[in-house]
């Protein structure tokens, strides 16, 4: 077993009415970074955008054929592991997100906070990694 984690393989995905404007707002507000973004105009066919501590997110503009996936705008949830949370709300609350939840330490030692985006996804952030994995 390698003692480097994999290259991320689960991709969280949503949907926007204004894809472009959620992208500039995700970099803006929360440092996310755009890997690719393809699509002509206002319209995302696929975005990619890179989290600078690993892993990412892949979106794209709300379609009426969106058979594939099903995600509505809006509907969104994810938890982001940041190593400065403190540091992100203050950018996140310059940027104009909307905080749902300030900076506070939780029962199992991380520090975390929660805002929402422009489309009325929920962002948590904080410390906390997870469990580690077991060996085998």
């Amino acid at each position: 077993m390698s003692a480097t984690a994999p290259e991320p393989q689960v991709w969280p995905t949503l949907r926007a009415h204004d894809a472009r404007g959620l992208i500039r707002f995700l970099i803006d507000a929360f440092g996310f970074e755009e890997t690719v973004a393809y699509g002509e105009g206002n319209r995302v066919d696929h975005a990619q955008l890179s989290w600078p501590e690993g892993g990412g997110i892949m979106l794209g503009s709300v379609r009426d054929d969106d058979h594939h996936l099903p995600t509505r705008p809006g509907t969104f949830g994810a938890y982001v592991v940041t190593s400065h949370p403190d540091e992100l709300h203050d950018r996140a609350k310059a940027a104009g997100a909307e905080i749902i939840s300030p900076p506070h330490n939780t029962d199992y030692g991380s520090r975390d906070f929660a805002a929402r985006d422009p489309e009325g996804n929920r962002w948590s952030f904080g410390t906390y990694r997870g469990e580690p994995r077991k060996a085998g």
